[in-house]
């Protein structure tokens, strides 16, 4: 066994590796387009740009290539019209998703504009080919579930937000991949914080919110403190 793959016994992105984060506005956060890499703090201000600076100073001669490809109002059918140019195009190693927010929103904020609805059936069939169409190209993936940050479980945005959750597990268990419980993350704050200290409209959180996505997703690929040098 060499000196490389002990010291990564734990984590699961390799050295070297090329990690690509797609999503909503939730994983852009402001980051720099057309491809979120480069100088001049091209990964944004939300979770993207936080497990790259954890992977970095835990790991600082590994080398993780973070790149995000979050694009603020997404649904999974917006990234399925760019997949090939802002995933496959890119050759990740590695390649998580976190999408669903506005799939659910649209249906609660747009109620009279259907066309813009991603129901159910279909955020699920477009999720799994697309998922189909990448896995083979890819060292791994990781899923991470959409989320509202809303205590009242019966509120039904909630309850709906919460099937597109339950989507996202179940693929992740049939397509084994790594799994991110974000809501479990998010429902953590809640239990100490109203919603309105985390994200002022229960969605895009602050720095708090995306350090938690950060953390869930760090644990998720085997993150250690102590890291390696």
């Amino acid at each position: 066994m060499t000196a490389d793959i002990l010291q990564w016994s734990a984590m699961k992105i390799q050295n070297k590796a090329k990690l690509v984060m797609i999503g909503d506005s939730v994983t852009d956060a402001g980051r720099t387009q057309p491809v979120g890499e480069g100088l001049f703090d091209p990964l944004g201000r939300g979770y993207v740009m936080m497990v790259d600076a954890l992977l970095g100073a835990a790991y600082p001669g590994h080398g993780v290539r973070v790149v995000n490809m979050g694009l603020g109002g997404n649904t999974i059918k917006d990234l399925a019209a760019r997949w090939q140019r802002d995933v496959l195009d890119l050759k990740p190693d590695w390649l998580s998703i976190m999408i669903g927010i506005n799939d659910v929103w649209r249906q609660f904020d747009s109620p009279t504009r259907p066309e813009s609805h991603v129901l159910p059936d279909e955020y699920e069939r477009t999720y799994r080919a697309l998922l189909e169409r990448t896995r083979d190209t890819v060292t791994g993936i990781i899923l991470m579930t959409p989320f509202y940050l809303e205590s009242n479980r019966a509120d039904p945005m909630r309850r709906r937000m919460d099937e597109y959750s339950q989507i996202v597990r179940r693929l992740a268990g049939e397509f084994q991949t790594l799994f991110v419980d974000v809501r479990g993350a998010m429902d953590a704050l809640l239990n100490a914080h109203h919603s309105s200290a985390i994200a002022w409209d229960r969605v895009h959180p602050n720095a708090v919110g995306h350090m938690a996505i950060a953390r869930a997703f760090l644990e998720a690929v085997g993150f250690e403190w102590e890291g390696q040098h």
